[in-house]
């Protein structure tokens, strides 16, 4: 029950929870009303870094969402030229987390990486379709138990303007591992083959634990 309420923070949430404390003081000096607009900068600012334990199903034969937040594509597209795959039809899903969101990004399967890319970008509304070509983003390519390719984007959103990567090349992951987070609000998009989609546009997916598609 504690750990709902009070859940784990990523981090790096920590300096920016002292950032906002510090700010909440010099408002209260200024006036009550200050330090409590404050005071909920600060509880909005812990939970946004919050890190939650999440239920894996750990089956191969199944994708996990790899944020928290709201199917806004479920599609069939080529793959990102990026990675040289733009001549591969791939089944894409993308996970819009507004600021409200869990932040923190998984792994929707169990693998290796095999590539990681990072690329600069501007900050566009993270839901538009040319964020994916447009925004800072980090591409994970990871080669699944079955040999097939599944792409990760990190794609950095309007407010956010770090993302953070937490995995490195040729890393064994288990299925919904922590690869990575981005800070305020943003959007992830996954590339798959070989796996039927289960999820649909608007559905709320939770990281780790909503299944996106099965083998």
């Amino acid at each position: 029950m504690f750990s709902k309420i009070f859940p784990k923070i990523h981090s790096e949430g920590y300096k920016f929870i002292v950032i906002a404390v510090v700010l909440t003081i010099i408002l209260y000096n200024l006036s009550n009303f200050l330090g409590l607009v404050g005071l909920v900068i600060v509880i909005w600012v812990y939970y946004f870094f919050r890190d939650p334990e999440r239920v894996i199903i750990e089956d191969d034969n199944y994708l996990v969402s790899p944020a928290d937040g709201e199917v806004i594509k479920v599609e069939v597209v080529d793959g990102p030229k990026e990675l040289g795959l733009e001549n591969k039809k791939f089944n894409k899903v993308s996970i819009f987390m507004n600021i409200f969101d869990c932040h923190v990004n998984r792994t929707p399967c169990a693998g290796q990486v095999e590539e990681i890319l990072y690329k600069p970008g501007k900050f566009l509304n993270a839901s538009l379709d040319k964020a994916s070509e447009d925004n800072e983003r980090n591409y994970y390519k990871i080669k699944d138990v079955h040999g097939n390719e599944i792409i990760v984007v990190q794609i950095a959103g309007l407010i956010a303007r770090r993302i953070v990567c937490e995995t490195n090349k040729n890393q064994d992951l288990r299925q919904g591992e922590r690869i990575g987070m981005i800070r305020f609000g943003s959007r992830a998009d996954v590339y798959y083959e070989n796996y039927e989609p289960l999820v649909k546009i608007g559905q709320i997916a939770i990281s780790g634990e909503t299944l996106l598609a099965k083998k």
